[in-house]
């Protein structure tokens, strides 16, 4: 599985590319693994319309939960702060949106 992250322009929170936006919850990225030869023209596109910054692509596992970052820089991004828990990104707190 392959997801799409980046940060988003206005507010700088890690993004999530949803397969019609961008949201801050990695449990509504979208794999974009069949669509990699058309990946580089959407981040392109995205970025040039100043939605989203330094976007890439992220290797991803399926889990219950969504998407899981192979790698720990995406999982901490994804989560957000490894030093206090009370800091880490709550879905259920913050409204479901897509930027």
């Amino acid at each position: 599985m392959k997801i799409v992250t980046g940060n988003d322009l206005k507010s700088g929170a890690v993004v999530w590319w949803t397969g019609k936006g961008w949201s801050i919850h990695i449990a509504d990225a979208a794999d974009v693994s069949d669509a990699l030869p058309v990946v580089d023209t959407l981040i392109a596109g995205e970025e040039a319309a100043r939605r989203v910054n330094g976007a890439y692509v992220v290797d991803a596992a399926v889990s219950p939960e969504g998407p899981r970052p192979a790698h720990i820089k995406e999982r901490i991004r994804a989560l957000g702060p490894t030093v206090r828990l009370d800091l880490s990104l709550d879905p259920a707190a913050t409204p479901d949106k897509v930027l």
